[in-house]
């Protein structure tokens, strides 16, 4: 039974590192069918770990393919004809010299959607240097804006450039083309560009700076670790908890749990901040954060717990909701989001032998003779080119 609402989509996914893989991924996880290209010969891509612990791979197939033949390009080829969507994230004309941009491949398939994310787009005067998310996230400001009061900005992990601007703004434009090509007939490009992407995220911010209300250096501010009542402490047992009473409605809940007096802290005063955050970090000293989670947990104090990755998955919020779930023995998170009339399946764990790709090519419309030749001649390999 076909499961999630992009069940029956056909997406040729080329492998790539980061935000590539995570938008074949999303679109995996909501029922697609992503066939994912891989090299011959090991790649060397990303940070190596076994193919069964690269979990962006998790619910597609994979089969290699040497597209330095000409007979690989031209099953890929084949492959794209009978494609709905096609992800690629090499730098910018790099699929053009395989034979395999856009032009020819909508010429094969007029309704294809073709994919491309890359760190600085298509075009433009960086288009073809190498960078990775901390380059492209810099370039754009978010960066700068990261961080603690005299500190210099911190890396938020690759979560902001490679899956936030990338491989979700990625997705997005890669939806919003589908729904265009069903209404119109007619495929176009996607240039999703990291920098772009990262420059989105801070749509808010900037209204932010514009009003003044986001208007002083790095880690001063109401969201960026400056205000007392937007940040985390630490606690009796060394572990962390997080407060963000923003609205005064939740300030006063946090102070009545802490039994202080409603005026015991001027949050609106900036001057008294250094002050106020000073007091707040003595109290959280004095308790486990288990304690503090006893005493606040699920109020509106607008309190949470500062929870290790792994821990994440015990907490009974998060085991109520399955927001992690256990895929081939390895815990990761769920599918999200959540769709009542058309809910996706548990994706399949990445796979390292066949794993039914030279089927799914079959059903696409690829000639079985066709097929046993190319594996044959070794232009064609089910399953992942690296071990593991």
């Amino acid at each position: 039974m076909e499961q999630g609402p992009l069940s029956g989509l056909k997406v040729v996914e080329f492998a790539g590192i980061g935000p590539g893989p995570m938008c074949g991924m999303l679109l995996a996880d909501m029922g697609a069918e992503v066939l994912r290209l891989d090299r011959l010969a090991p790649s060397g891509l990303g940070i190596e770990r076994p193919r069964k612990l690269d979990l962006l791979n998790r619910g597609k197939r994979s089969i290699a393919v040497d597209l330095k033949n000409p007979a690989g390009v031209d099953f890929a080829r084949r492959l794209v004809g009978r494609s709905d969507a096609l992800i690629e994230g090499f730098r910018p004309q790099t699929m053009e010299r395989l034979g395999l941009g856009p032009e020819p491949c909508l010429v094969l398939q007029p309704r294809l959607v073709y994919g491309r994310v890359t760190g600085f787009g298509q075009t433009g005067p960086l288009a073809l240097a190498a960078g990775h998310d901390l380059n492209y996230i810099a370039l754009s400001g978010a960066l700068h804006a990261i961080g603690r009061a005299g500190a210099p900005p911190t890396p938020p992990l690759n979560l902001v450039g490679d899956f936030g601007g990338g491989a979700m703004l990625l997705a997005q434009g890669m939806l919003a083309a589908l729904w265009s090509a069903q209404r119109t007939g007619a495929g176009q490009v996607v240039d999703a560009a990291m920098v772009d992407g990262a420059a989105l995220l801070m749509t808010s911010m900037f209204g932010m700076l514009a009003s003044g209300a986001h208007n002083g250096p790095r880690g001063t501010n109401l969201l960026d670790s400056g205000a007392p009542h937007y940040d985390v402490f630490r606690c009796a047992d060394g572990e962390y908890v997080s407060v963000a009473p923003i609205e005064l409605k939740f300030r006063a809940v946090l102070l009545e749990r802490l039994g202080l007096a409603p005026d015991a802290f001027d949050f609106d005063d900036r001057a008294r901040w250094a002050d106020s955050k000073a007091r707040l970090a003595a109290i959280f000293e004095t308790r486990t954060r288990a304690q503090w989670c006893e005493l606040l947990e699920g109020s509106d104090a607008c309190f949470a717990p500062v929870l290790a990755p792994l821990e994440a998955a015990d907490h009974p919020h998060n085991r109520e909701r399955a927001t992690f779930v256990d895929i081939g023995g390895v815990q990761q998170p769920a599918p999200a989001p959540r769709f009542s009339g058309t809910p996706a399946a548990l994706p399949r764990p990445p796979h390292t032998a066949d794993d039914g790709a030279l089927e799914q090519v079959r059903q696409w419309g690829v000639e079985q003779a066709r097929i046993d030749e190319l594996v044959r001649t070794g232009v064609l390999r089910a399953g992942a080119a690296q071990a593991g």
